[in-house]
């Protein structure tokens, strides 16, 4: 098998579930997207995201952030983590760091987030929350999901990949939502995977 035709090499990181996670061992499986997950690694040790990558065979690693050490050298740290693996793209699918340039320096454009908002509306944590009280203060009629690349400190602003809109219905309640929302989100993060690996494939 030529370099251009081998499986990009994704690096994984989660804080939780993982259920994102799942979604794109399961396209794996489904020979959909044409990738490879190297590592799955956590700052969280209880994290059942680690369990699902253990189930297949993924190798896992845990990383706490330790109160003695900056948020710095903690990146700087998991860099060197990660480069070990030569990752192709390094997906966050439910981390829950903001990553400093010590880390994100070493993979300019190849790092990837999904966010259960728009572009340019609840940044940050419990944007699901934050838009169905948005909602109910009839502010808004909808939220949705992105996936974005993100190049520096910006929290939830990178460029972005693709959205998906999501319409909040009268009678949605807050779990509903979040299910609509996680479906969603699964699909377009798999998709755009799928998306950007063939796209560079064809330009290799």
């Amino acid at each position: 098998m030529s370099a251009i035709h081998a499986p990009a090499r994704l690096v994984v990181l989660i804080s939780g579930s993982g259920t994102n996670l799942q979604a794109i061992i399961d396209a794996i499986a489904l020979e959909k997207l044409p990738a490879e997950i190297v590592a799955v690694i956590s700052n969280k040790p209880n994290a059942y995201g680690l369990e699902r990558a253990r189930q297949s065979g993924i190798p896992t690693l845990v990383k706490p952030k330790l109160k003695e050490k900056s948020r710095e050298e903690y990146d700087a740290e998991l860099a060197q983590i990660v480069l070990a693996y030569s990752p192709d793209w390094i997906v966050l699918a439910g981390w829950m760091r903001i990553l400093s340039m010590s880390f994100l320096h070493y993979f300019p454009g190849r790092v990837i987030n999904l966010h259960p908002a728009l572009p340019g509306t609840f940044p940050g944590t419990n944007a699901i929350e934050r838009a169905f009280e948005a909602y109910q203060r009839g502010e808004i009629t909808e939220t949705g999901v992105m996936v974005h690349l993100v190049p520096d400190e910006g929290v939830d602003i990178g460029p972005v990949l693709a959205q998906a809109h999501i319409p909040i219905e009268i009678g949605d309640t807050l779990v509903e939502l979040e299910e609509k929302i996680h479906g969603i989100e699964h699909n377009l993060l798999v998709n755009t995977l799928i998306q950007i690996i063939s796209k560079e494939k064809l330009n290799a």
